[in-house]
Formats: structure tokens, sequence, C-alpha cells
């Protein structure tokens, strides 16, 4: 498990600016985002939890555990489709899965190059890949990539963070969303990571 080597400084900065955040900060002082350092299991993860919550993704991601010898490119690609779909994964995800697996086999997806690519860049080049949208690959930025500012509008537990602790529990548009994280630049993956924990104090790890 790897810690962003930015984490100390932008805690520090997002803390003098911003008061919820200040607070959620000296909350969960000592904790830290952390990335398993593998973009196949980062991505598999990430579809496993589109839609559902955090317990459901926890639970189906424990049954592949003990289903598949390892979450692996190689592995996922040999599995049999009737078994994934039998760890509580939709049709459509099993798919997914497997496109993504044959991508990584096959050298579709160059993970080496992915570094030289900007933010923008790199989500247009996994949303190529079926069943990744713009959150699962906004996910693999902050998680995998490790990048400091990725500010993921669709996720619900951000809105849902931002609403409770910036607007009295009422609904913010994204544009309103979007403004008050200007002040987070060039750490709104930080902050999203601590918003996170306001909701969740265990870690969603990717």
């Amino acid at each position: 498990m790897t810690i962003p080597s930015y984490w100390k400084q932008a805690s520090r900065e997002l803390a003098q600016r911003d008061r919820v955040l200040r607070r959620l900060i000296k909350i969960h002082s000592g904790m830290a985002m952390r990335s398993r350092g593998d973009a196949f299991m980062t991505l598999a993860r990430s579809i496993v939890g589109q839609q559902i919550s955090l317990k459901a993704a926890d639970s189906v991601w424990k049954k592949l555990l003990s289903t598949v010898p390892a979450i692996s490119a190689q592995h996922i690609a040999k599995a049999d489709s009737a078994e994934l779909r039998n760890c509580g994964l939709s049709g459509n995800k099993v798919l997914y899965l497997q496109d993504l697996a044959q991508s990584f086999v096959s050298g579709l997806l160059d993970v080496a190059e992915w570094k030289h690519l900007d933010d923008d860049e790199l989500i247009v080049e996994l949303t190529q890949v079926k069943g990744i949208g713009r959150w699962t690959a906004e996910m693999f930025l902050i998680f995998y990539m490790m990048r400091p500012d990725v500010l993921p509008l669709d996720d619900l537990g951000l809105q849902r963070a931002m609403s409770m602790h910036y607007n009295n529990n009422r609904p913010l548009s994204k544009l309103k969303m979007r403004a008050i994280a200007k002040e987070w630049m060039p750490w709104r993956s930080v902050a999203t990571w601590y918003l996170w924990r306001s909701l969740d104090p265990i870690p969603v790890e990717y």
C-alpha cells in the first residue's frame, strides 16, 4: 500500500483554507489514502462497485476472491461466466470484467503509457473500454494514478457529503459543487477523500 507523497502538504493547505475540511482532517489525523499499486485490480474493483453500496461491493469482492485463484487479468479472462455471476455480479458487470481482462491480456491497454497522459486524456483512453465510464476512470485516477486534483462530481458519496457540510443537507448542483471545490485546487482528490470519510470512517481502497 502506497501513500501519496503530497498527502501531508495537501492536508495542511486544505485545513488552512476550508473550515469543514479543517475539522475532518483533525478527526482523521494520521489516516491517508492508499493505493494497491495494481492497475487491473483497481479498475476491476471500480467496476464491481458501480451503482451499488460500499457494503454490497465489498461482499461481491470477497466472493470473487474466494472464487478465482487471484484477481488478475489472466484469471478473470479464463473464469467461467456463470461462476462470476454467482459472486453477485450482474450479467453486464461480468461482461465488463471479462472485456477489461482481455484488454489487459492482449496489450490493448498499455499501463506504462498512462503516466504521460493528463487527467482528461487518460479519462478518454479508459472510457474506450466497455463498462468504464467517467466515474470509474476518475476512481482510477485517484486510487491508482494518485492524481491529486480529481473532482468526481458524479460520485453519490461526494454529492451527499457536500450537501451535508456546505448546504444544510439540501442538494447541490454540480455547478455549485465545482465552485466550492475551486478553493481546494490543486488538491481536490484529497478533499474528496476526507469528505468520504465523513460518511464512512473506513477508507475505500480501490
